[in-house]
Order: structure tokens, then sequence, then C-alpha cells
């Protein structure tokens, strides 16, 4: 009797479960967990495509917190800027005639700026705290307007491969905001891309979340530290690059950058024999002082003694301050560590990068091995003082940021030629030359 009693209720329970309607795209977004993690893959025009559907659609898109953190402008149609410069003639802008009191960055920066004043109509502007113009039409004055206008709240910015961009200028913008007369809470910008290309920026290679890490925050830490510590070389392709060490060092600690400064025993302030006891290093000698530059390659130790003489930074060690921002930017974070954080286990990462000048004649660019200014024995005579010295102009040389002492920079490749030798053969050339 039990069993004639339930077996009646049985079916209509199969029913039941097979006529239940599956879940909708509303309420799967509904979960904040969901549609955090899937926001930033999306592209800005499709999150306000789905926001304009319905109301319930609208209140889920601009009221949910950190749906527009992360904002790529890079694929938006409307950021483009493909029309011939002011000088070849264009006298119509988006079918508007330009007006005569328009400026060269107004020009320039018109599509970016256009954008951010519907951004800014919707209240959405507020609310992004990484912001990608990777290869846009970005002008200085527009790039000021990010770091110091309260309507942005922008703590990553990148800005790699920009176009109509003056240096110069920006670097100016960069040290006024860094002012130690500035109000407090300014800059709001912690993080700059700027010397990197915008291919290590690949999709492919997204970050993973760390909700466990060390400070509290969700850390992404996939794809980040190839270009630094998965490999030797020049990690900065980057050639253009006069004035920014000085600019990066005096940001030190307020804005963090895609690169460091060198800090090569070279850029160290130099010393006299007045100044201690004992013998003074070849390198600390004012003779051989190099002005601050940007480090442009990744080295590992010294091939004989492991080390350097400014020693090896080690990550969750060393100060955050001598690391650089990684690529590709971190997706679902807007914070410095979160950039500067590795792919592979973080105490077992240790980086040591060097500029030009504190490499040149010590560096093979073959194997990457290098000698260190302690361990490299430099001979008393060149063995090869009949061979040939190769030989490159200064205009090139200045293309990597250094100042030439002659019309020509010699260099020998085999090693050969101390630094001795090198001054006394720019000197020759000068007199020759003058």
């Amino acid at each position: 009797m039990a069993d004639h009693a339930t077996s009646p209720s049985q079916p209509c329970q199969t029913t039941h479960d097979e006529h239940k309607l599956p879940l909708t795209l509303l309420q799967l977004l509904s979960n904040t967990v969901i549609i955090y993690q899937s926001a930033p893959y999306l592209p800005v025009y499709s999150l306000l495509a789905l926001g304009a559907t319905s109301k319930a659609f609208q209140s889920l898109i601009h009221h949910t917190p950190g749906v527009f953190r992360h904002l790529d402008l890079t694929r938006c149609k409307a950021a483009q800027f493909d029309i011939a410069p002011i000088d070849h003639g264009g006298e119509v802008w988006r079918n508007v005639q330009l007006d005569e009191n328009l400026t060269e960055d107004d020009f320039y920066g018109g599509p970016l700026l256009g954008i951010f004043h519907a951004l800014r109509r919707q209240n959405i502007l507020q609310d992004v705290h990484t912001l990608i113009l990777d290869g846009l039409s970005v002008t200085s004055d527009l790039v000021q307007e990010i770091i110091c206008h309260d309507s942005f709240n922008v703590r990553i910015l990148s800005i790699q491969n920009v176009r109509y961009l003056n240096e110069r200028k920006l670097q100016q913008v960069l040290r006024y905001v860094i002012r130690p007369t500035r109000p407090p809470n300014v800059p709001r910008l912690e993080g700059l891309y700027l010397f990197g290309t915008s291919g290590d920026m690949s999709p492919t290679a997204s970050r993973r979340t760390n909700p466990l890490s060390a400070s509290g925050d969700s850390i992404d830490t996939e794809g980040g530290g190839a270009q630094w510590y998965g490999k030797r070389g020049r990690v900065v392709k980057k050639s253009q690059h006069i004035g920014w060490a000085s600019t990066i060092m005096a940001c030190r600690g307020i804005i963090s950058f895609d690169t460091v400064a060198c800090n090569g025993p070279r850029h160290w302030p130099p010393v006299t024999a007045t100044d201690g006891e004992g013998p003074i290093p070849w390198y600390r000698l004012r003779a051989v002082y190099v002005q601050p530059q940007i480090a442009v390659y990744a080295v590992g130790g010294c091939c004989k003694c492991n080390t350097a003489p400014e020693g090896l930074s080690e990550f969750g060690k060393s100060p955050l301050e001598n690391f650089p921002l990684l690529a590709p930017h971190p997706l679902h974070t807007s914070t410095v560590r979160s950039a500067k954080t590795p792919t592979e286990d973080a105490s077992d990462m240790k980086l040591l990068v060097r500029c030009i000048e504190c490499l040149r004649n010590r560096y093979c660019d073959s194997c990457h091995k290098w000698w260190c200014e302690d361990c490299y024995e430099t001979p008393e005579h060149a063995p090869n003082d009949t061979g040939p010295l190769h030989f490159r102009e200064a205009g090139e040389n200045m293309l990597d940021g250094n100042q030439p002492t002659a019309a020509k920079v010699y260099t020998d490749f085999s090693f050969g030629l101390n630094w001795k030798a090198y001054h006394y053969l720019a000197r020759s050339d000068m007199m020759l030359l003058g």
C-alpha cells in the first residue's frame, strides 16, 4: 500500500522539473562575482547596449560597482583618428566646420574628448579606474585633464604607442602634479604605461586573480613579468626617451611606470680621494659619471660573482618602487602592486635592470652574459691595437638617450679597449675634427 500511495506522485515531480525555466541572463549577471569577472572582457559599447535593452538591465549595468572600472577604448571606432593632419588642408572634422580658434591639441584630442563628455553625462567616467588608450590620438593636454580634472578617477593609465603626444610637455605635467605643495590625495594616478608596446598587451595573456594576497587585495598574477623576469636582453623597445629618467626618479613612490631608472654604480654621486679612505673604484670617479637613464635591459647577476654592485631587487622584500609595471594590464584590479606582481613565485623573482651605458663593452648580446664593474678586468694594453674599430654615428647614439663625447662614438666589440683608451680616442677625434 505504501508503494501504491507514493507512485502517483513520482511522475508529477518529474514533469515539474522538466518544465522548470532555465536561468536567465539577468539572473546570471545579477551575481556580482560573475559580472565583476566578465565586464573587463566586454567593450564599453556592448555594456551600454546591454543596459539599453530594459530597465532591469539598465539598473544592473549602471548601478553595479566595478562594471566600468576597466575601460579599454582601443577597440572603440569612435576613438579612432583616421583623417589627415591639419597642415594637409583638412577643413572638416566629423561634418563640423573647424573653428579658427581650435588648437592643435583640441583637434587631435577631439575624438577622445567627445567620448569622455558622453561618459561624463551618463555618470560613468568617475567609475573608471583603469583606462587603456594604446595606439590612439592622445595629446599632452588630454593626459593633463585625465590626471588633474576632478571628474576622472583613473589609477592606471596606458598610453603606449599613442600619436601626437608631446612628451616634453607631459614630463612638465607630471612634475607639476607631484610638486611638494600639491593638495592631499593628489594625484590619483598611480601607474603609467608608456614605454612598452601594445603588442605586449595581448588579451590571451590575461592575468589570474589571486584573492588571497598578503595585502588583502585581489591580485592578478597570470601573464605578468615575462618581458622582465622570463628573458634576458632588451625589454624596452622605445628608443627616444631623453629626459624621462629624471622624471621617473622625481615620481618615485608617487607614480610608477612600466620601466625604472637605472641604478648602476656609474649613476651614483661621484666621490673624490678626500671623501673616504682606501682606493676608490673606477666607476665612482667623476670622469666616468653618467647622467640618469632609464633601464632598458633585463640581465641576471654577473656571470662571475652572480650579483652586481647595486644588488638584485627581490620582489616581496625590496621596496616596491624598484620594480616596473608589468604587461598585460591587470583586468580585475587597479592597484600598482597588482600591476607589478610577476607570474611565477614572487619569493624567487629577482630583478636586475641596466641602461645601455652601464653594460657597454661588458655585455654579450648573443648569450646575454655580462660582467659587473668589479669583476671585469680591463687589460693594460688593448690586444687588438692594430685592428679596426667599430663605430656608429653620434646621431644613432643619441636615440638611446646618451650624450656623445665626440662626433663619432667608438666601441670596441672585442672588449679589448678599456675606458681610459676610450676617452683618449674620443678627445683625439675631437682635436682632429676641430
